[in-house]
């Protein structure tokens, strides 16, 4: 597992599409990662919205792992780490 992705499992987090936009928006995330197997649709949004912020993404291969870094049973497309 990557070493950043191990994070989510001890660092506050939100999980999901639209948490983590209102978490890029309102400036509190830190790092979002990004499942590559997930719908462009949406992830692309997050992403622009990240550069434009200036928020580090980092791409996960598979949705399933990202859900599993997040300690849920289903996968997911996007999460991000809140700042402290």
């Amino acid at each position: 597992m990557n070493c950043l992705l191990t994070q989510l499992e001890t660092e506050h987090k939100v999980v999901g599409v639209k948490q983590s936009r209102k978490a890029v928006q309102r400036g509190e995330a830190r790092l979002v990662f990004l499942a590559l197997d997930a719908d462009p649709q949406v992830t692309d949004p997050i992403m622009e919205l990240c550069q434009a912020l200036r928020v580090t993404v980092e791409t996960v291969p598979h949705m399933k792992d990202l859900g599993a870094a997040c300690g849920i049973a289903l996968g997911c497309a996007v999460a991000a780490i809140l700042a402290e």
